[in-house]
């Protein structure tokens, strides 16, 4: 199907999609210039339009899914544990970089729907989904503060920091309660996913998927014991949290991405 003709076939998510991008792209150009109650507003009429589209797509039939509404699903995820953040840290300030990744994941989700699921295997299986992208928004949350915490640490050493900056003892505590929390999520996809393989394989399916999400896992338990047994701190722990968040996004939306677009599998 050409894009104008998916476009109008769902026309109110292809309106509200819009209007969140639309959102979006003006915080993102004007929030500069607006004071901290319209920019909280305006991120906060972006969210809701955001969920808004997302809500629309569970009523979608047949149910399509795919890596961009993945991404858009871990976007809002982000996009809500700032909005929590910001009233419980005034001082945290990321609204440029999320409103312009918001507008991006709405926009590739409205280019790149996904592909229809007319049946399921299981009915457990959404579980699984929900898991899985729960994970994504933790550790993408997670990445979120590691580069706040860089950002912060470089301003540090050039002596740029002011008062009323984001503590850097803060934003690390922050960055790895996230990382724990992603890793107890993944660790029960990955068991739900042992599980449904179990089931209805009657084996352990060895994919893309599997590989690049276990070695993700991996990754991340190295991390978690680097910081309990050694102290892992800096830059080698945010370098083992990329490449830990580089595996997961190959796992589902890198793969999916290869089969949707550049191979046009389903």
């Amino acid at each position: 199907m050409s894009l104008l003709p998916a476009l109008a076939s769902n026309l109110p998510v292809t309106v509200f999609s819009g209007g969140a991008a639309l959102a979006y792209a003006l915080l993102a150009w004007a929030h500069p210039r607006m004071s901290a109650p319209q920019s909280r507003g305006l991120l906060g009429l972006a969210w809701a339009l955001h969920l808004l589209v997302l809500v629309l797509g569970l009523f979608e039939q047949p149910a399509r899914f795919g890596f961009a509404p993945a991404l858009s699903v871990t976007g809002w995820l982000v996009l809500t544990v700032y909005l929590i953040e910001s009233r419980l840290y005034p001082q945290m300030r990321a609204r440029w970089t999320l409103a312009v990744l918001g507008m991006a994941v709405v926009l590739l989700a409205l280019v790149f729907p996904g592909t229809p699921y007319p049946a399921l295997h299981s009915a457990l299986m959404p579980l699984h989904w929900a898991l899985g992208i729960a994970s994504y928004g933790l550790i993408a949350a997670a990445v979120v503060h590691a580069w706040l915490m860089q950002r912060a640490e470089k301003a540090i050493r050039l002596g740029n920091a002011s008062e009323s900056s984001m503590p850097l003892l803060t934003l690390e505590r922050l960055t790895f309660r996230f990382v724990a929390a992603g890793f107890a999520l993944l660790s029960a996809t990955l068991l739900a996913g042992w599980f449904f393989s179990e089931t209805l394989n009657h084996r352990w399916v060895w994919d893309h998927k599997t590989t690049f999400s276990l070695l993700s896992w991996l990754t991340m338990g190295v991390l978690l014991w680097g910081r309990w047994r050694l102290g892992w701190r800096g830059r080698v722990a945010v370098r083992t949290l990329y490449v830990a968040a580089g595996f997961l996004l190959l796992g589902y939306a890198g793969s999916r991405f290869v089969l949707e677009v550049l191979l046009h599998r389903a």
